[in-house]
């Protein structure tokens, strides 16, 4: 009775959250971060170079956007029309843009990104809880087939058959899911852990490092009661996310003014 339990239970957990890492759509930038008609028109009408990056510049300030491209420009999306937040990207699967976008997970058939990132680790993790339950109480069925207690071929073959594939997703979840735990400590994507994020003071894949305990609380919330249940308790709307402490000097947000004075010299060189 109690391994009946204990199963139903973790099988309950592993579908919910199964269920809710795909039918979690992916959150879109907001209005505000769409150009507008006249913007628009402006932007593409214009063929300088110099000239489009400024009217980006332009639109941008009134924008809590932090993050750069490589060559210090602002990050928009030709295709979604819109000024990129900060660690938003263009899903080519899912053809749009996705915030706190991770990776497009094709297990869940998704985007993971803001909306359900926590969903896809309390996933991975009853997953991996699952799969070592059943291996141990299949393992001692094992032990008699090693030492012939068993005599049914048929026992035989599915005491095999289900502590392999236990075994073998276990291995594999077990490795994925310490990854993103490893991420999910040092507050980064799975993308910013290929290509660390552009400030306005350079690259700095630390840049939205807060500390252990409070890069936990911006994926799982600071209920620590709803950290284990497939339940949105994630800190902020996903358009704006905090920045570790830096000098003054490296600031983004205290340099953000000074920069803009800086695009415009480099812009107009009169």
């Amino acid at each position: 009775v109690a391994y009946l339990i204990i199963f139903h239970i973790l099988f309950v957990l592993f579908v919910w959250t199964y269920w809710k890492s795909i039918f979690t759509l992916p959150v879109q930038p907001g209005k505000k971060y769409h150009m507008s008609y006249a913007d628009k028109e402006r932007y593409e009408n214009e063929e300088r170079p110099e000239v489009q990056r400024q009217i980006l510049a332009e639109i941008a300030r009134k924008l809590p956007v932090y993050t750069r491209t490589g060559n210090g420009g602002v990050r928009f999306c030709d295709r979604c029309q819109l000024i990129k937040p900060d660690r938003c990207h263009h899903c080519s699967v899912c053809a749009i843009c996705v915030l706190k976008m991770d990776h497009h997970c094709p297990w869940v058939n998704n985007c993971i990104g803001f909306s359900n990132y926590k969903f896809f680790l309390l996933f991975l993790a009853y997953s991996l809880l699952y799969c070592l339950y059943i291996a141990a109480t299949v393992f001692k069925y094992f032990v008699k087939y090693w030492t012939g207690e068993l005599t049914n071929g048929r026992s035989k073959f599915h005491v095999l058959f289900l502590l392999f594939v236990a075994v073998m997703f276990f291995v594999s979840l077990m490795f994925l899911f310490g990854y993103h735990c490893w991420l999910v400590s040092r507050n980064r994507s799975t993308l910013e852990a290929f290509s660390a994020p552009v400030f306005q003071n350079g690259p700095d894949k630390n840049g939205f490092n807060l500390g252990f305990v409070k890069n936990l609380q911006q994926v799982f919330g600071e209920e620590k009661k709803l950290w284990l249940l497939p339940i949105a308790s994630s800190q902020g709307d996903g358009h704006f996310f905090p920045m570790r402490a830096l000098c003054e000097a490296q600031n983004p947000l205290l340099a953000n003014e000074e920069q803009w004075e800086d695009d415009r010299i480099d812009e107009d060189p009169h």
